[in-house]
């Protein structure tokens, strides 16, 4: 909805002229006292004019019994985890109550480049939420690894002034900035003055000093309380994340307090349509901490207000006078349940996203891998120690284990009885054909193979099995559906989920893809596969900016050392 000029504003604030839309008989929570204010909430056009007072207007809505708190913010988002269009996933999250996300699109970035910042820059500006972008600082992440793109700096400044952009994505080099790095310095400088988000886990002391002297100011990826503690003691905003894998709400809800809460923003990172349809969103985030004991108060903050003044979002963050009309209605703060919202003064209805234009797809003939046999997934090494991936539940960090791993006929076979399983890669933007690999522990497979496109942030292909064909099975599959997830079991495939748009999202309502993914967990499930999540856990297994050891195209990547080593 477009904002009314001045005059408009004012007489509709004043009561000369009716308001656009009046919400009556609700009580709106106030973030700054605390308390639940009476009186209608007057719009005109995307803008609150009046609280606290009676209104008439040219539509009026019964929100008797309700209570009205500003439309929650999702701070640091990739939107192709939903593994959904920008479309799809508003419908999806916004009639949850989530009117603004923030979202960093490296992924499509990574394989399609310009293009796919450009798609996304272009849906932003169709959407009925608020979609805003920072531009992706790490295309690739690390020289570790093949992407299908490559940008620099001169490549994000022309996009830097489109009015959806906030400032700089995640700069996930934080070595490279530590180290002074002149590619990476180059664009912090570019974007000097305005917002530049973070990604530095478990840095502290004078690396993470220098880390901030460059101007980064929020950041994600802290685990701990106390690494959390050292990061807004130096003064970063700390967004609390609780996506599908990366699960650090428990961890840094003692953190959150009135005190703290101007400091503190949520935000989910990577969550797929199966959590957000059987848990939630951000609204689930809410429920959680305030059920664990956190101030409603403090919660609600973090949930708008904080995370507006965070990204420098002025106009929202509070139901006010001057303030965007984003709003959701709820029965109760502690159970969080959006009864109707509001985004820019638009209900967040099927009728209103139906009406909205949408955006053609880009990439969607993205997977250009070599042809791989059950030969491909050998792994050669002459001596037993042999450095193991060691997988942690709810969390993207991984150990880096070593175990004895005998060769037999020049190869290290995977062994299910240890939950010992090869992990392979294998490059797929037809740029080397590169095929890696190593082993992992921790997802319980016993037989079979799971395989992706989805693979951060280079998305190659990646794979996890206990038998070569099938991984193979799995990984040539992918090929022939344009990307996406695979299980394979005894040389066929059992399910898989095509990603027809880089292969990272499908062309299908989220509705299908939410069927889709209870299917592919059920058939990893029957391979013996214990974890929860189990394909964005394989995800991140090929991520060589998160500790401590990882997988890629190039070879098994020690993120700690921040060097490619040996197999075996």
């Amino acid at each position: 909805m477009s904002r009314p000029d001045l005059a408009s504003l004012v007489a509709q604030g004043a009561g000369r002229a009716p308001a656009d839309l009046v919400l009556k008989g609700g009580r709106v929570l106030d973030l700054v006292t605390g308390e639940l204010l009476d009186g209608d909430v007057a719009i005109a056009g995307d803008t609150v004019v009046g609280t606290c007072e009676s209104y008439d207007g040219r539509e009026e809505v019964d929100v008797s019994g309700l209570v009205l708190v500003p439309g929650f913010i999702d701070t640091h988002l990739h939107v192709e985890s939903s593994m959904v269009t920008p479309f799809e996933f508003e419908r999806c999250v916004a009639p949850r109550g989530i009117t603004t996300a923030i979202c960093d699109p490296h992924e499509i970035a990574n394989v399609a480049g310009l293009a796919g910042l450009r798609y996304f820059l272009d849906a932003a500006e169709r959407m009925v939420m608020d979609l805003r972008v920072n531009l992706s600082s790490c295309v690739p992440s690390t020289a570790m690894e093949t992407a299908g793109a490559r940008l620099e700096a001169a490549d994000l400044a022309p996009l830097m002034d489109h009015p959806k952009v906030i400032g700089l994505a995640e700069m996930m080099n934080y070595p490279g900035v530590v180290h002074g790095e002149p590619d990476v310095l180059a664009k912090l400088e570019l974007f000097r003055g305005r917002h530049i988000d973070g990604h530095a886990p478990l840095l502290s002391g004078r690396e993470l000093n220098a880390y901030l002297a460059a101007g980064i100011r929020t950041e994600h990826e802290a685990t701990s309380a106390e690494e959390a503690r050292e990061k807004l003691q130096k003064g970063m905003r700390v967004l609390i994340r609780e996506g599908s894998v990366s699960k650090d709400l428990a961890a840094l809800m003692p953190l959150l307090t009135e005190r703290t809460a101007p400091y503190l923003a949520f935000c989910t990172d990577d969550r797929n349509p199966l959590d957000i349809a059987e848990e939630g969103h951000l609204d689930h985030m809410i429920r959680t901490a305030i059920a664990a004991g956190c101030p409603p108060l403090a919660v609600y903050r973090a949930a708008s207000f904080s995370a507006a003044e965070a990204f420098g979002l002025k106009d929202r963050g509070q139901i006010a006078p001057g303030k965007r009309a984003d709003i959701v209605a709820l029965e109760s703060l502690e159970d969080c349940r959006a009864v109707r919202v509001w985004c820019g003064g638009v209900e967040a209805t099927e009728a209103a996203f139906a009406t909205r234009e949408t955006v053609p797809p880009v990439a969607t003939r993205s997977v250009n891998a070599p042809r791989v046999g059950p030969e491909s997934f050998r792994c050669a090494g002459n001596r037993a120690e042999t450095p193991v991936i060691g997988i942690l539940p709810g969390k993207i960090i991984t150990a880096h284990l070593t175990e004895e791993i005998a060769p037999e006929d020049g190869d290290k076979r995977p062994d299910p009885a240890r939950d010992l399983a090869r992990v392979a890669v294998v490059e797929r933007h037809g740029r080397n054909g590169n095929i890696a690999t190593g082993f992992v522990r921790g997802f319980g497979i016993r037989e079979g193979a799971i395989a992706a496109t989805v693979a951060h942030d280079h998305h190659n292909i990646v794979a996890v099995g206990a038998d070569y064909a099938d991984m193979a099975v799995a990984v040539n599959r992918l090929s022939g559906i344009g990307g996406g997830f695979v299980v394979a079991r005894a040389g066929a495939v059992t399910a898989e989920l095509p990603l027809a748009m880089a292969g990272l999202m499908s062309l299908a309502p989220f509705e299908e893809v939410h069927a889709r993914l209870r299917e592919l967990r059920a058939a990893a499930k029957a391979l013996g596969v214990t974890l929860a999540e189990p394909f964005l856990q394989l995800a991140f297994v090929a991520l060589p900016v998160i500790p401590h050891l990882k997988i890629t195209d190039h070879g098994m990547v020690d993120v700690d050392r921040f060097e490619v080593i040996s197999a075996g």
